[in-house]
Parts: structure tokens; sequence; C-alpha cells
């Protein structure tokens, strides 16, 4: 299961979600009962945590890598790619089970759709991991789907003084008992609507923080970036004006973008900055990992100030 004896100091470890994804490009999207043909399909690696310990490791972060896969030719291919940029793994095999596939329809805007299948054979337990790959980092990125393994995860790191990131999409069971071991929750538009009740998105956002004493508590806007809170203030930058081409993994790379940030110790607006511009490059190819930029291509385009203008996201 382990492809290291030994236990090594990394600055980020992610437990969680990884996928395949086949990715669909249409002019427009169908409508119900319609027929809509498509001349290309690609076959591209993805998924929340798996795609953010790949663009960190890109970034020169250390980086570790616990989840499951199936026995299939989609396992190989993940393997591959950590293996490629090394980052160091600690994956669960589970016979006679297909990797998590997800099917992804982007639009002529560039817009996506997702249909995801996971065997919940391959949702990740508290007994794949161990305390010091957890112990042993900087940072800790956990997701919603895999709650009782984050769970456990995100206790060793408050343990240990480390902080936990998470990447919050959906209500899943648990969720309500990870929340309160997150130190900066950044969610999908959402979630802090779903979650609260409160249809007022910067109130819900307050509540969110209030309820589970989290840092930060986020959420992602699209073109209109990123909205916080930090129980203080109320932070939003916008996005990056980029020629955007599949939206597929925006999330990931944001989230990646802000552990890198934090990590480097900079100002809560510069770690949205970088993440918001790390998320606009990706967009710009196809695919959750079409165009993870170097720092240097990130930093220039966060130095254009080529940005949508700030709108009331409430």
């Amino acid at each position: 299961m382990s492809k290291q004896l030994s236990v090594t100091k990394v600055d980020l470890v992610g437990v969680g979600l990884n996928a395949t994804d086949t990715v669909i490009p249409l002019e427009t999207f169908p409508t119900l009962g319609s027929k809509t043909e498509y001349s290309e399909r690609s076959v591209l690696l993805g998924g929340e945590i798996s795609t953010a310990v790949i663009a960190c490791r890109r970034w020169g972060l250390r980086t570790r890598y616990i989840g499951r896969l199936g026995d299939d030719y989609a396992a190989r291919l993940h393997r591959a790619a950590f293996d490629d940029v090394g980052v160091e793994t600690h994956i669960v095999t589970v016979d006679d089970a297909s990797s998590p596939q997800s099917l992804i329809l982007v639009d002529g805007s560039g817009e996506r759709t997702v249909l995801c299948h996971r065997d919940a054979r391959l949702t990740l337990q508290p007994e794949d991991m161990k305390r010091e790959w957890i112990t042993s980092a900087r940072a800790l990125l956990v997701d919603g789907y895999h709650t009782t393994a984050a769970i456990t995860a995100a206790n060793w790191a408050r343990e240990a003084g480390i902080p936990v990131i998470a990447d919050l999409d959906v209500i899943r069971p648990g969720i309500n008992e990870l929340l309160p071991l997150v130190d900066y929750a950044l969610a999908s538009r959402e979630f802090p609507t779903a979650l609260t009740g409160e249809p007022d998105l910067k109130k819900a956002l307050a509540m969110l923080h209030d309820q589970f004493r989290c840092r930060l508590a986020g959420v992602t806007l699209g073109l209109d970036g990123i909205l916080a809170w930090d129980g203080k203030l109320s932070i939003q930058r916008p996005a990056y004006r980029v020629s955007t081409v599949d939206t597929t993994g925006a999330g990931d790379l944001f989230h990646a973008g802000f552990v890198y940030g934090h990590l480097q110790g900079w100002p809560i607006e510069r770690q949205l900055d970088y993440a918001c511009a790390a998320a606009a490059l990706n967009c710009t190819r196809a695919g959750a990992r079409g165009r993870i930029g170097t720092v240097d291509e990130i930093t220039r385009l966060m130095t254009s100030n080529k940005r949508y203008g700030l709108t009331d996201a409430g």
C-alpha cells in the first residue's frame, strides 16, 4: 500500500478524491429530450485532492497523497502521474473495482457539467491512514466526500497544530463533525446556503464561520472570484480575465493555490489572488489539469491586473 517505508517531512498531505475525466466539448448544452452530436472527447486525469497535490508539487512543495483506486487502467494512469512529478503516495488498491470516473460536458462558454460515478468500496477509511503520514506535514487538505477519513486526519492534524484546509462541495453525512476541525473552509457557491439555510451568501458565510469557529470561510464564485469572511472583514477578490476553454478543475487549482500561498506566509489577500490566478490559467486549456501554470506565470497574471469587476455576491 505504501511506497515508502520511512516517513518523510512534507509540506502538504492531501486526503481524498481522485477521478478520471472524460471531457466532451459541445457547442451548446443539450436540451431535455434532444440529440446532440460531439466531434471529440478526451480522457484526462482529475479529482479535487489528487490534482491539488500535483499542482503544489509542480510549484516546488513536497506533497503526499492518500486515497483509494481500483485495479484498472485508470489506476495505472494515476500512479504514473504521481510518479512523474514526485508525489509520495499511499494508495489502497481495491480489487475488481473501477476507479472513480466523471463525464464532463463543456459548453461553448467553457462552463462544465459533471456526471460522477464512484464505487462505494473506494471510499477512504480511517484504517487506510497512519497518524505519522498526517503529522509529518505542514498542512492538510481534505474534501467533504471522504468525511470519516477526513475527520480522523483532521483530528490528528489539530492535535499536532497543523492547519486544515477543506474543499467543500456538497452536504454529506459527517460534515457537521468535520467542520469544527477545519481552519480554512473553502466551498462551492451552493454549499454555505445548503448547510445553513440562509439564502444571503454573506450572512451564510458568517453563520458558517461563527458556528464552526474556522479561521476563514470562503466561497468560490466563478467570474466573481472568491468571497470570504474572517470573523471581522468580508473579503472579495475578483477573478482574472482569461480566454476560457474549460472551467473543469478551477476549484481544484484554487485550493492548491490557497495552500501554496498559505505555506509561503503571505497575507490573506495575496493568498486568495494567487489562488484565483492559478484557477484562471487552468481554465485556458481542457481538463482538470489543463494548464497548471508555473509560479512565474501565475505571478505575471496577478500583476497584469486583468480582472472582472467586483459585484455584490450577496
